[in-house]
């Protein structure tokens, strides 16, 4: 497929108590569609040390184009350390601040941007000055932009959030934070009347709500679609989400329905969810099985 995708924001290493994984949702999503035959690249930065060299290494042995990955000799590659001590709900400390914190308008990237057909951005990213205003700056000239809302506490704020949502046309969000953004306005308790309002307010095309093990649901404007979630054995659900979102896109992009693109999206959510680590590649058949069961 010859769409260009663009996946902006934070790479870093994900510190589990069994050892360090790459990580970081722009990066695990642009691997994920690099599965599912796209070519993504990745906008990001990390660190002149080891960690650095070792993810860009990484992107490389994924297929995923690391040519906008920008090096800085100022500030270490970022770091994550995880608690997986409740699979179902990962908690995270991330260090600040890193490389991705600090990434730059570089020279040809407005003009990459502005000639890709997807932007996909997320909240984390945004933590920082350097990084928001450079976001800022590229969501003003991106044509179709997908935001994949991350909220970290207490790495964000609805002074930061509100301005990235309005710049979407597809949002992605998981059940908890549909809830919070919602209640900013008015408390809320029908979740197809949360994303309905979302969607209203910010002027969002699309809206994508994940459920965790109870699935996901799709508002637009072909109207509402869920999807319920599928029983498997949980590792850990670090990555679930990106893969899903980047599954969701791709099926888009391929001229799916949005109940098929849905369908597909939690299955290969919920089989990320029983490997170890972001970013397993999972099989085709593996879908299917797990569809057919």
């Amino acid at each position: 497929m010859d769409h260009k995708i663009v996946c902006f924001g934070e790479m870093l290493w994900d510190m589990l108590p069994s050892g360090e994984l790459p990580g970081g949702a722009p990066m695990n999503v642009a691997i994920h569609m690099r599965y599912q035959g796209l070519e993504p690249v990745v906008v990001s930065r990390v660190g002149d040390d080891a960690l650095g060299e070792n993810l860009l290494a990484y992107l490389t042995q994924k297929g995923v184009q690391n040519q906008w990955v920008q090096v800085n000799e100022g500030h270490k590659t970022g770091v994550v350390l995880v608690n997986v001590s409740n699979r179902s709900e990962v908690s995270y400390d991330i260090v600040q601040p890193v490389a991705w914190d600090f990434i730059q308008l570089q020279d040809g990237l407005r003009e990459h941007v502005a000639q890709s057909d997807f932007f996909i951005y997320g909240s984390l990213a945004a933590r920082s000055k350097t990084s928001r205003d450079t976001l800022h700056e590229l969501l003003k000239i991106a044509r179709l932009k997908v935001f994949d809302v991350n909220l970290r506490p207490p790495y964000y704020s609805r002074e930061v959030l509100e301005p990235l949502l309005q710049h979407a046309n597809i949002v992605k969000m998981n059940h908890h934070e549909l809830m919070e953004i919602t209640e900013w306005h008015h408390p809320f308790t029908d979740e197809q009347g949360c994303m309905a309002f979302v969607r209203a307010h910010y002027g969002v095309q699309t809206i994508i709500v994940t459920r965790g093990e109870n699935g996901a649901a799709v508002l637009c404007d072909e109207g509402y679609f869920e999807q319920d979630g599928f029983h498997v054995e949980v590792e850990n659900t670090i990555g679930s989400g990106d893969a899903f979102l980047a599954t969701f896109l791709a099926n888009h992009i391929k001229g799916k329905s949005y109940l098929e693109a849905l369908r597909q999206a939690c299955a290969v959510g919920a089989l990320v969810a029983t490997q170890r680590g972001a970013t397993p590649e999972i099989a085709p058949e593996a879908v299917a099985h797990l569809l057919q069961g």
